[in-house]
Order: structure tokens, then C-alpha cells, then sequence
């Protein structure tokens, strides 16, 4: 089990500059997300848009911001546990919560603080019967976390955007046999993606079927085939394969967080602006997944909302403990 003083649910840019706040307070973090990289939506969705309200920077690109805010935290060592979803949270007496994913990484903090922006980044997944038969591990995955779990294998990735082609591309010399499945005659991404994807095709690296969408999967305990039909033609196929993955975006939901006695306002979760605490002592929502009055939903906001819940979360951990806080211009950043 994983121990630490706060685990920090969603490693966005704010649950990252929780951790710097929290570390000059000598408090450890561990952060927990479902998405397989550092950066929440910065990095999974637009990492090279400009962003052009953060204090100091007349303008910094998305993975630039999160680039930083890893370096700004390092000196305090994080922990991290990525492509894991949170299943279950249990309190244990006044000050101990353990967190279960849904791979069973179990970890225990005295303060739950959730910064998952506008929630957990769930896969799109399509109206392809058999489906859920084959996830968790059986040959249906919609995230790649280790590519090399693919090599000499053969594998199926459905879908026209730049997560599909991208890793189209890069999975060509790794599985040994490789169909990009596409429902259109054209992709979302982008013009040099998909030169590249057409070049692969040419030279025989990958084999493209568009206009084409998978109806079923089928297999007895593992993954055996797709079947196929050409939306023009009305013509099915079966293919063999080892993988499909379904790569069709992803969008936000509390998930299991919905269970957890919070008080919620639609899709987000109510706090109080004294500390950005929720109705359970202990657990603080911070960043787009929070909800007040006269709520705005812009990083730093989400930045000003991390120190104030750090220098509560601080007295939660050492009640009757007196601290003075002194300005980093004074004390510096001292590493752990």
C-alpha cells in the first residue's frame, strides 16, 4: 500500500501546483489519473494551444504550462499512479483514507483532495456488439499505456482522429500486423498524420479499411476477430486479431466520485470558499470540478484555490500545530 499525507485525484495543472503548495508546507503528494500521461486536459487534448491568462506569461503553450509545473514540483518528489482509475474510497477512523483503483492499487492519505477538472476522462466507446466481453485485459483497450505490450502482436485501431493516426503510425513497426478501421473516406487529423499513414499503407506497413465500421467482436476468453461492413457497399469482412482499440476521444464524468457522499451540483462538486472543502471533513475539490458562487472556471483560479486548500489541509494534518507562514522570496523552496 502507498502511503501519503495527500493524494491528489487528477494530474491536471492544478493538481500539479497543489503539489509545490502543499510541498512548502512539508507535505507529501501522491497524484492519481486515469489518463496514461502527467497534464490532464492540457496534455491529452490541446497540448499546443496557447494559453494567455496565467500571471507572468503573455503567452505559453498548453504542454509548456505542464512542463513547468512538473519541474516546479519536483524538488517535493511526488508520487504518481497513471492509467489507473479510482474505484473506491474508504474512510477509516478520524484521519485515514484509502483509495482502491480500479487495478488495485491501494493507497492511504489523511486528506483526499480531487482536481480532476471536469471530472474522470472516460473513453467514447462504439455501438460495436460484444464489446465489453473482451476489456479488462482480453483484448479490448481504449488507452495504449505500454506500446510494447503490442510487439510481433496483431491489432485493429478504429478511428480518424490524431490519437488514432499518431499511434497508427508508431505501432507499425511494433505489432506485427497493423488495420486502421475508419467510418469516413477522410480524417480528423492532421494533413502530415495522415501523409504519413497513406506512405505506411503504400510501403505495406498498415492496412486501411475506410468507410468501414466494426459491428461485433468475437473470441472465446481472448479476443479472436472483428467483423466489418463497408458503409457503401454493404459488403462484411472478418478480420483476425489479438487488440482492437477503439480510439474515439474521451469525455468527462465524476465516475465512482458520485459515490462518495459528496454534495454535488450536476457534474460538479460543492465547496465552501473558506478552504475549498466539501460537506466530508477531510476531502477538498479543487480547480473545474468544484462548483461555488461566482465560480470561474480558469487555471488560476484553480492555482489560488491549491494554496488556500494546502494551508488547510496543513491544520486538518496537525490540529493545534501553529504554523506562520513565510513567503517563498523568504524561505526558498527546501527540498524533501
Amino acid at each position: 500500500m502507498i502511503t501519503t499525507d495527500i493524494v491528489i485525484v487528477g494530474a491536471g495543472p492544478v493538481g500539479l501546483f497543489a503539489i509545490f503548495e502543499a510541498g512548502l508546507l512539508k507535505m507529501r503528494c501522491h497524484l492519481i489519473d486515469y489518463l496514461p500521461q502527467i497534464g490532464g486536459q492540457l496534455s491529452e487534448i490541446y497540448p499546443k494551444k496557447p494559453i494567455y491568462d496565467i500571471p507572468g506569461y503573455p503567452s505559453v503553450l498548453a504542454q509548456e504550462l505542464i512542463d513547468n509545473l512538473v519541474k516546479q514540483a519536483e524538488p517535493f518528489k511526488p508520487g504518481f499512479t497513471l492509467g489507473e482509475r479510482i474505484e473506491s474510497l474508504e474512510k477509516r477512523g478520524e484521519q485515514d483514507f484509502v483509495l482502491t483503483t480500479n487495478m488495485g492499487t491501494r493507497v492511504e492519505a489523511k486528506v483526499v483532495v480531487i482536481a480532476g477538472g471536469l471530472g474522470c476522462f472516460e473513453p467514447r466507446k462504439p455501438d460495436v456488439s460484444g464489446l465489453e466481453k473482451f476489456e479488462n485485459g482480453k483484448g479490448v483497450n481504449y488507452m495504449i499505456l505500454d506500446p510494447e505490450k503490442y510487439r510481433n502482436q496483431k491489432m485493429v485501431i478504429a478511428g480518424g482522429g490524431d490519437s488514432a493516426l499518431d499511434w497508427a503510425i508508431f505501432l507499425s513497426d511494433v505489432c506485427s500486423e497493423l488495420t486502421v478501421v475508419h467510418r469516413s473516406e477522410s480524417f480528423r487529423g492532421a494533413p502530415d498524420s495522415v501523409a504519413k499513414v497513406m506512405r505506411l499503407v503504400e510501403e505495406g506497413k498498415l492496412n486501411l479499411k475506410l468507410n468501414t465500421t466494426i459491428t461485433s467482436v468475437h473470441g472465446d476468453n481472448m479476443l479472436e476477430t472483428v467483423e466489418l461492413i463497408h458503409s457503401k457497399t454493404l459488403e462484411k469482412s472478418t478480420l483476425k486479431t489479438d487488440y482492437l482499440i477503439p480510439l474515439f476521444g474521451l469525455s468527462p464524468k465524476l465516475g465512482p466520485i458520485e459515490n462518495w457522499g459528496l454534495n454535488l451540483d450536476k457534474n460538479a462538486i460543492e465547496v465552501t470558499t473558506e478552504d475549498y472543502g466539501t460537506n466530508v471533513s477531510g476531502i477538498y475539490a479543487i480547480g473545474d470540478i468544484n462548483t461555488y458562487k461566482n465560480k470561474l472556471k480558469l487555471i488560476l483560479c484553480g492555482f489560488h484555490e491549491a494554496a488556500i486548500m494546502s494551508h488547510s489541509a496543513y491544520k486538518y494534518i496537525n490540529p493545534g500545530v501553529k504554523y506562520t507562514m513565510k513567503y517563498t522570496t523568504v524561505q526558498g523552496v527546501n527540498e524533501f
